[in-house]
């Protein structure tokens, strides 16, 4: 079982591909992935304060999160439900929005849940990265936003 998140090699400087084992069956998993009251509780890089969590989730639904970092600053990033396959698919737009509330940069997540026995293989593509300093700043953030989500299914607190 692999205990922390693996950054699998990218095919360009502008997508992130990441894979993470969780303890927890994929219906819980992915639950933790559409259900905002269970997002909530993980959701953002370690230090983070989710302040709003909006989900729609069906296809054409949208998203909507606000989080403010350790040091103060908020940031709000939002998107499209492009696919929505409980408990094995979510294909989402992704951009952070400008001080107007206005989405900058789009890209797109791809997160697939794998049964492995009564755990979870989670994989998410994250295509569409402006850079390679992009790339490397949402490769840290998607990992300790997974430390996070493992520490929640671990907590007790999430159940079918």
């Amino acid at each position: 079982m692999a205990a922390s998140t693996e950054l699998l090699p990218e095919t360009t400087a502008h997508e992130l591909v990441l894979t993470r084992l969780f303890d927890a069956p994929r219906p819980l998993v992915f639950k933790c992935w559409t259900d905002p009251l269970h997002a909530a509780m993980w959701w953002g890089p370690q230090g983070f304060t989710l302040e709003a969590c909006q989900m729609d989730v069906r296809v054409g639904g949208a998203w909507r999160m606000g989080m403010r970092s350790p040091e103060g600053t908020r940031h709000v990033k939002s998107g499209i439900y492009k696919e929505v396959a409980p408990p094995s698919r979510l294909v989402f737009t992704f951009a952070w929005e400008d001080e107007a509330g206005q989405p900058k940069h789009p890209m797109l997540v791809e997160v697939t849940f794998a049964e492995e026995g009564s755990k979870t293989r989670l994989t998410m593509h994250h295509t569409n990265l402006e850079s390679e300093t992009a790339r490397e700043l949402h490769g840290k953030g998607w990992t300790s936003t997974m430390e996070r989500l493992a520490a929640y299914l671990a907590s007790g607190q999430m159940r079918d």
